[in-house]
């Protein structure tokens, strides 16, 4: 067990960060990882299937991405529209900060706006004079690693097949890799957690105990909470899943349906209570993301696969392949 930020880092050759995704959702590589053997077995996406117990039910996230990032078409500034207050008001990263100080009216794609608090972290709450149609005038909010500008193809691949719960900016990304066809033939279930800008947020404190992670909203329904709670065994897709599980875990000590907020953080050692295997992609260094997966499986084994993956050039990130932890 290590509270180190720095151990949990490895190398990552740029070349081997997804940039695009994989011609057919299900052709994505995957890497079986069995903690009690540490065991690390190669295999495709296309094979999930048939490593599904008949005993577990596999839960994902059908959070939405809206096309939340806005640029100013006459100068280099752009906006990431993080959460809606109410119906004209928006809580926004800006770029660059000393163009939008306090007070300072703009106009964007014909949208008169006008910053009206500076929050701690920097983050901009505007208003704007009229309801801001998303679909006509953003784009689709591509991860910062990801460094060209959005095309047509991911307004659909950077968005999950069973998405239909707007308010993510950014993808539950284990998810990508499932096909309409592939989810037919497996028990599953949806919940819903509502991907933020601070999963992207670098730890920066020398110790994990210092970081405070970011809220995210999430809801269960009734029916998805009873047949989550009732089943024998949980497949996880994503940390997203792993985090509102666990969360409803701590809170109420079983899978409680309705709507909620969690800044959960989990790190070893941690104790997980619904989550029995978890579908993951590969995490940036030193993230939260890749501490949840160590505590899932290990700080030494989890970084030993790392290794193997980039041995093997598995592509990572968002775009990139994933891994299947037993």
């Amino acid at each position: 067990m290590s509270l180190r930020t720095a151990d949990y880092d490895y190398q990552l050759p740029d070349d081997l960060i997804a940039d695009y995704p994989a011609e057919r959702r299900d052709e994505s590589r995957m890497m079986l990882v069995e903690r009690e053997s540490e065991r690390v077995t190669h295999l495709r996406f296309r094979d999930f299937v048939e490593l599904v117990q008949p005993e577990e039910l596999v839960v994902l996230n059908n959070t939405k991405v809206i096309p939340a990032r806005m640029r100013f078409p006459d100068r280099n500034a752009e906006m990431l529209l993080l959460e809606q207050v109410d119906s004209f008001t928006w809580r926004c990263l800006v770029r660059p900060g000393k163009s939008f100080s306090l007070g300072r009216t703009f106009s964007i794609h014909g949208h008169a706006g006008r910053v009206v608090r500076i929050g701690d972290d920097g983050d901009r709450l505007i208003r704007f004079d009229r309801l801001i149609d998303l679909d006509v005038i953003g784009e689709i909010p591509l991860p910062p690693y990801i460094t060209r500008l959005p095309e047509a193809i991911d307004r659909e691949r950077y968005q999950t097949v069973f998405a239909s719960e707007k308010g993510a900016i950014a993808a539950p990304t284990a998810g990508l890799h499932f096909t309409p066809g592939l989810l037919d033939r497996i028990r599953h279930e949806f919940l819903t957690l509502h991907v933020g800008y601070g999963t992207f947020k670098p730890v920066k404190a020398a110790q994990i105990t210092e970081h405070q992670l970011h809220r995210e909203e999430f809801e269960v329904t009734a029916d998805a909470a009873a047949r989550i709670q009732t089943a024998r065994k949980i497949l996880a897709v994503g940390t997203t899943t792993v985090r509102t599980l666990e969360t409803l875990m701590q809170r109420f000590d079983k899978i409680e349906s309705g709507k909620g907020v969690t800044d959960i953080f989990i790190y070893p050692p941690f104790r997980f209570q619904r989550v029995n295997s978890l579908l993951t992609n590969f995490h940036l260094p030193k993230s939260t993301l890749l501490m949840l997966v160590a505590a899932f499986a290990g700080r030494e084994f989890i970084l030993e696969a790392y290794r193997q993956a980039v041995k093997e050039r598995y592509r990572f990130f968002s775009y990139g392949d994933c891994m299947l932890i037993r």
